[in-house]
This record gives C-alpha cells, sequence and structure tokens, in this order.
C-alpha cells in the first residue's frame, strides 16, 4: 500500500462523519481519498489555526454547516463581523465551481438556521449580558487587568457579598460594596477573614471606573443570558448556529475574550455528564483565542485547563482558533485531539521558531511539513483528527471545500429583521435594574445624629429606622437581604471560574 493509500485509509471511517476535504499528494488533488472528522469525536476539542488570511474564517463555516446539518447546535465568535452569510445561501461561482469539482463536493447552496447575539445589545445582535455575580471574580479580575493579589482580594469582596445577600448585578453594585467595605463601618466586616487594603480597594475602583468609561456598563446586568439558549435546534431537526457579533467591541479583546470563557464556564458547570455521546450537544469555537491567555494568571490558565479537559464529558467540544499553536499553552494544546493547520509564514526568525514548533506538535509523517505548511494555498490546510477509536489519524494535506452558505455577511437591514424576528429577542433586549446590593446599601446609610432633644420628641417607630439602625447594633453588619429570592447567610455555590450556579 503506497503512503497515499495508507492516509486514504485512515480516513475511512464507517459512523457519521464530517467531510473536509480531500487528499493533496504530490501536488496532485485525490478526490476519491475523502478527509474527515468521525462527528462522535467532536467533542474531543480542536484547533484551528494558520496566518491571516488562509481560509481559518471558512473553514470555521464549513465544520459549522456540517455540523447543523446533522443536529449539533454551533457557536460562533464573529470577531471580523463575516460570518453572518451563514444564514444565507451561498453564491456560486467559478471559483467555488472550480473548488467543489476537485474535491468530488456536490456543492448546494443552502442557509442555515442562526441566531445573532451582541455582547450587552452593542451593535447588531440580541443582547447577551451577565451579572457580577453570575461572571465571578476570577473572570472579572482577567477583565480588569488585576494582578494576582487584587485578584485575591475581589474574592473575599465576592465571598463577603454572596454571605451578606447582595447582590452585585452591575457595575455600581461591586463598586458600592468596595466601597463599604473600605469605610470605618464596613472595615470591621472583614477585620476577621483577612481584610482590605486601602490601595488594593483603590485599584480595584479605578480599574472599575476606567472600564465603565470606556462604555462596558451595558456588559453588566440583567436579565442574564441562560446559556442552554446555545444547545437549541431548529424545527427541522438542524442544529441552530449562535453568531456573537463582536465587531463593535473588537477594541476591547480581553472583554469578549473573557465573556466567551464565561459562556463556556456557565455550560460547564450547568450541563449533565453524558460520557461518550453519539453526536456533541454543542461545538463551541473560540476565535482569536490567543487573546484569552494573554497576561492571564496562573489560577485562570489553570481553571482554563481543567475546564477544557472536563467539559468533553459533557457533550461540549472546543475548537480554538488561532494563528499558531503556541498561542495556546501546552496544558490546553494537549486535550486537543482535532487540528486543521493552514499555512505559516516564516518571514522572521521568530516565524521560523513558530514553525518549528508547529511541526512538533504533529505526529511523524512522511510530509516534510516545514516545507509544506510555507506553501499551502488559501483553503488548503494540514489535517489530524481523532479516528472512531480515538487513535490520531495519519497527517493529510487537504484541499478542503467550500462552505454552502454565503461567504460574507449578510446586510445590515437583514440582519436587524433577523434579530427583531427572533423569539428570544422580547426576552432579553430591554434591560432591567432592579433593587440589588447598591440600592441596599444605598438605604442603610445612617442618619444625621440627633440631640437627646429631638430624638426625645420622636416617636420610636420602627419602620422609620434606617436599615443600619435596624441591624448593625453591634457594629457587625449582619444582613441587607430584603428581596424575595436573596441569599442569606450563606455563600453562592460557584465553579471553577468562581462563576455563580443558576437554577434553570
Amino acid at each position: 500500500m503506497s503512503d497515499s493509500e495508507t492516509i486514504a485509509a485512515g480516513y475511512a471511517f464507517t459512523g457519521p462523519a464530517l467531510d473536509l476535504g480531500a487528499l493533496l499528494w504530490d501536488g496532485a488533488c485525490l478526490p476519491d481519498a475523502q478527509i474527515r472528522i468521525p462527528l462522535p469525536m467532536l467533542n474531543r476539542h480542536g484547533l484551528v489555526a494558520g496566518a491571516t488570511g488562509t481560509g481559518k474564517t471558512k473553514t470555521l463555516q464549513l465544520i459549522a454547516e456540517q455540523l447543523s446539518a446533522q443536529g449539533v447546535p454551533v457557536f460562533l465568535a464573529d470577531v471580523k463581523g463575516d460570518v453572518s452569510g451563514i444564514s444565507a445561501p451561498g453564491v456560486t461561482n467559478d471559483k467555488v465551481a472550480g473548488r467543489a469539482s476537485e474535491v468530488k463536493q456536490q456543492w448546494t447552496a443552502t442557509g442555515f438556521p442562526a441566531e445573532f447575539y451582541a455582547l450587552g445589545g452593542i451593535g447588531h445582535g440580541i443582547p447577551v449580558r451577565a451579572t457580577i455575580t453570575g461572571f465571578g471574580p476570577v473572570l472579572l479580575s482577567k477583565v480588569l487587568q488585576l494582578n494576582q493579589t487584587q485578584e485575591q482580594s475581589l474574592g473575599l469582596i465576592f465571598h463577603y457579598a454572596d454571605t451578606k445577600g447582595l447582590e452585585l448585578i452591575d457595575l455600581k453594585d461591586l463598586r458600592a460594596v468596595v466601597t463599604f467595605l473600605t469605610s470605618d463601618e464596613g472595615k470591621v466586616e472583614l477585620k476577621n477573614i483577612g481584610g482590605l487594603s486601602t490601595a488594593t480597594a483603590g485599584v480595584i475602583l479605578r480599574s472599575l471606573t476606567a472600564f465603565e468609561a470606556q462604555g462596558m456598563a451595558d456588559f453588566f446586568g440583567e436579565p442574564e443570558f441562560d446559556t442552554s439558549e446555545l444547545l437549541r435546534t431548529a424545527t427541522d431537526g438542524r442544529g441552530m448556529v449562535s453568531v456573537l457579533e463582536l465587531p463593535a467591541v473588537q477594541d476591547k479583546p480581553q472583554l469578549f475574550s473573557t465573556f466567551l470563557m464565561w459562556l463556556l464556564a456557565d455550560l460547564f458547570h450547568d450541563l449533565p455528564e453524558v460520557g461518550d455521546a453519539d453526536k456533541p450537544k454543542l461545538v463551541f469555537f473560540f476565535d482569536e483565542a490567543h487573546l484569552l491567555f494573554n497576561d492571564a494568571s496562573k489560577a485562570f490558565l489553570d481553571s482554563i485547563t481543567q475546564t477544557v479537559r472536563l467539559i468533553r464529558s459533557k457533550g461540549v467540544g472546543v475548537f480554538f482558533v488561532t494563528q499558531t499553536p503556541k498561542d495556546v499553552p501546552g496544558d490546553v494544546l494537549a486535550q486537543l485531539g482535532n487540528r486543521v493547520q493552514h499555512a505559516l509564514r516564516a518571514f522572521t526568525p521568530d516565524d521560523q521558531k513558530a514553525l518549528k514548533a508547529t511541526v512538533k506538535t504533529f505526529p511523524n509523517s512522511s510530509y516534510d511539513l516545514e516545507e509544506i505548511l510555507t506553501g499551502l494555498g488559501t483553503g488548503e490546510a494540514v489535517v489530524t483528527v481523532l479516528s472512531e477509536n480515538g487513535a490520531p489519524t495519519p497527517v493529510a494535506v487537504t484541499r478542503l471545500r467550500a462552505p454552502e452558505s454565503l461567504m460574507g455577511p449578510i446586510d445590515a437591514a437583514t440582519l436587524d429583521q433577523a434579530v427583531k424576528s427572533s423569539s428570544l429577542y422580547g426576552r432579553y433586549a430591554q434591560a432591567v435594574d432592579r433593587e440589588s446590593a447598591y440600592e441596599k446599601l444605598s438605604e442603610a446609610r445612617p442618619a444625621p445624629a440627633e440631640t437627646p432633644r429631638a430624638a426625645a420628641k420622636k416617636a420610636p417607630a420602627k419602620e422609620d429606622e434606617s436599615m443600619v439602625q435596624q441591624v448593625v447594633g453591634s457594629g457587625m453588619f449582619k444582613s441587607l437581604a430584603r428581596s424575595v429570592g436573596t441569599q442569606i447567610g450563606r455563600e453562592i455555590t460557584r465553579s471553577l471560574f468562581g462563576t455563580a450556579r443558576r437554577k434553570r
């Protein structure tokens, strides 16, 4: 058996699979040697990498289409604003027809069921919001660019708010709690559990102020997005493609990359264990993944690694999309069983190092991968995936199929119409500001001191007393929780990232 036949045999799966394209060997495309990914292996995670302009986005679109067609919901982060076309049928031309003929693809223009979201409603899409409590201290520290000490102090603030029933819904709630805990009255509250230095509190408050000044307040609030919405299928049985539109916030990379991690973490602690299933419950594409790991604390990286390692058993596959494998920490990279590597550039010494490092991450093969990876054309990639028995397949240079949906954005009017006609729009479009920590602490401010004569004349009606006068007494701030559903005297159970669990 020749080398090309051995490679082709490694992709001859018997069960359901996604078709990526046809094998390239000695410069020729072999249409009968189809390169595929077994559907049950999509929850073993993956990496789509390559230099700018090499076709990563079209690869995402190709995989997302086939997942949807097989009833698997998909989440896509649309950083550049060009993935919305997945909802509309593609347009044929000579290039598309030529690619389909080369790889033996029966190309049919097809649109796929899609929902469009936007962080905080900034841009086109159904608003996606998170409460401060739901987001948690670890992820918020990443967004605020806090160091390890400041992150630990923020965790202490969350712990206090949880135990005292102070709901942290938006940024003003968190600011109110930090301000209270550094006041003369509030310092007593944290004395026995570590305290909060004025300097650290000042850093946190300044970070919150700067964050809000950049227009970030809209991302935190209610109604909080229910991540189970991402698991839906359309009426025809196809998986819903959830597209998070990010062009409006692409100049705030830490924010959107951390928000994506919140979505994943929320799914992680809400979904039940399913083990090895016939197909994933959801495949989550993490675009511009390097932004997630830049300047991340050890606690944050450890949490990402553990989430990726464990979420597989809950039926969720995660694909990181970035330029080179070195953008992803080794412990995370080790969890990514499916690889689609587009072309790399080698113009600088750093590029050369990245190229050599990338080659080392692939199984041994008969290809000269250093040469291959610098010579791949647009829409071509080096592929290795996990076979049906979980073993890596042979490395295959592949000419990829063409997506069947529109390769580009739909127009703004069509996108707006799709958003407003969604059944989810009425549920999430309007922000709600209910009573939470800010209001409770505002009410708890002590009244101005009265003279003995004035106090004697005043009727001792309990309903006129301030909340602090009612509950502080000995100086210990015991509980300010009054609304139904508030957690009193106990801490909210939190996940690996410190995100709060919610009842669905």
